[in-house]
């Protein structure tokens, strides 16, 4: 029967990840993936944004031989910044729910807009914009992996995304209560819709009454 990982190791492998809370590793995030780590179901080679030196830190850390950075992962590459082209952007908010550090502000069909300090360039906002409008800079051009990032950048991003979790339900029974309302909104605009059209119908079929009884006088 294998061991289960101490809570301690794996607090010690999340340590030395980057926290950009990108997923690329394969798991829903760098805890996740420290907990994979730990139990010897997942290489130290799957996060692209530690890059041969992250790789370096977990090999010394877990005692594995460091391997060069598994390619269906992804690629050691510059920092990013999401960037969003605000002439484009309708205010879907879907970018809000996908972004894990909450770097993008904005509300409900209004401009919304990358807070550069918070943003980790997990690049997860991407895809779910419906209309293309985010898009990446590079940062540091010259430096990849941790020598474009910091453990005080980490620690920081790791504190977003503690709080984007406990914030998430919150957010999502407003979102849940918004939409059941505009729900609401829509059936009383139809019911009433309706109660006009019978309201119609009803004059109309008195007023035909009315003629014809004339008509018999």
């Amino acid at each position: 029967m294998t061991e289960a990982p101490s809570g301690t190791l794996v607090a010690r492998i999340n340590d030395v990840l980057p926290q950009t809370q990108c997923t690329r590793c394969g798991y829903p995030d760098c805890r996740g993936y420290a907990e994979a780590i730990a139990a010897s179901e997942a290489g130290i080679n799957q996060c692209p944004p530690g890059g041969a030196e992250g790789i370096a830190r977990l090999s010394r850390l877990t005692g594995r031989a460091a391997l060069p950075l598994d390619p269906q992962f992804g690629i050691e590459g510059p920092r990013a910044m999401a960037v969003i082209d605000e002439a484009w952007c309708i205010g879907c908010t879907l970018c809000l729910d996908a972004c894990p550090t909450d770097a993008i502000l904005g509300i409900h069909k209004r401009m919304h807009t990358v807070i550069e300090a918070h943003c980790t360039g997990c690049e997860l906002c991407i895809p779910v914009c419906p209309v293309d409008c985010i898009s990446l800079d590079v940062e540091t051009p010259h430096l990849s992996g941790w020598n474009a990032w910091s453990s005080t950048q980490a620690d920081h991003a790791r504190q977003r995304y503690e709080f984007h979790k406990v914030r998430r339900p919150a957010r999502e029974e407003a979102a849940a209560k918004l939409a059941q309302n505009a729900s609401d909104d829509a059936a009383g605009t139809e019911a009433d819709a309706g109660a006009r059209k019978r309201s119609i119908v009803e004059a109309a079929l008195a007023r035909a009454r009315a003629a014809a009884a004339s008509r018999k006088t």
